[in-house]
């Protein structure tokens, strides 16, 4: 198997597994606190058009529904993910809502799109998790349309997300075994480099490049505070194997290095991203 097979199993067990199933069990604190940031996604959508809109890495739905009913019955989304139970989760919020949003669980980056199919592609963090990202971009080129939109919304770099890392960074005297983060290869911080996202927008077939940089105000319940930081990123995958002593200590340690962010019933944090758009270049 070579490196590039490896990575992409990675990413399918992990988030077919624990990780995928810890998103789906914490839909209700992420969609929220994520809001503002699909907000200016789904702004960019013609309200009422004909647009056929792909979202890619779609998670539980949120972004894909909330397009979906920008669009009304002329348009069409479709949410891609290569998550089995987030896009169980997805279709079952599709049909409780009664939104005409559809859902595929495949890999993006070679999935067989129809080509030059659609007018605009969205993704709220969704897209850094390819292991061959040229390749991934190339795909979805391949299923826009000449002149489409490409938009989405990518974290920037891990010094400018204190709040996202201080819980593992607190908790890692605690536990050893707590996986680092990768910052080479597929992950969350993937496209922190600027330049880099760039130059593989430019490879893979996409022109009108504009990366701007965004810091929004995410909040979460204070109450939520500890489901939170034990479901989600490093921590959540290593903290279910922790004894009840340590993790007692863990949650104490965490909690009292995250107090600068809480305020009364509310956990307030900055999220530092980039706002990526680009335009599908004419063959």
């Amino acid at each position: 198997m070579n490196a590039a097979s490896q990575t992409a199993g990675e990413q399918s067990k992990l988030w077919n597994g624990l990780t995928g199933r810890a998103w789906v069990e914490t839909q209700d604190l992420l969609d929220p606190m994520f809001k503002p940031l699909e907000d200016l996604l789904v702004e960019a959508v013609f309200a009422g058009s004909e647009s056929q809109v792909l979202d890619v890495g779609c998670g539980t739905g949120s972004t894909a529904l909330a397009v979906a009913r920008r669009l009304g019955a002329k348009g069409r989304c479709i949410g891609i993910d290569i998550s089995e139970p987030m896009i169980t989760a997805a279709r079952a919020r599709a049909e409780r809502e009664n939104t005409p949003a559809s859902f595929i669980r495949a890999n993006a980056q070679n999935h067989a799109f129809e080509p030059a199919s659609f007018d605009m592609i969205l993704s709220r963090f969704g897209v850094m998790f390819f292991d061959d990202f040229v390749q991934a971009f190339a795909n979805l080129r391949r299923a826009a349309k000449d002149g489409a939109e490409l938009r989405f919304i990518a974290w920037r770099s891990l010094s400018e997300n204190p709040f996202v890392t201080t819980a593992e960074h607190a908790a890692a005297p605690l536990l050893p075994n707590l996986p680092a983060r990768r910052l080479d290869g597929p992950g969350p911080f993937a496209f922190a480099d600027q330049g880099r996202v760039s130059r593989i927008l430019e490879e893979s077939g996409w022109a009108e490049i504009d990366i701007r940089p965004i810091d929004v105000a995410c909040t979460l319940p204070e109450k939520e505070l500890v489901r939170y930081v034990t479901r989600i990123g490093p921590l959540g995958l290593i903290l279910h194997e922790a004894d009840d002593r340590t993790r007692t200590q863990v949650i104490e340690t965490v909690c009292a290095a995250l107090a600068p962010y809480v305020h009364g019933a509310e956990v307030r944090f900055s999220a530092a991203c980039w706002r990526i758009g680009a335009r599908a270049r004419s063959a």
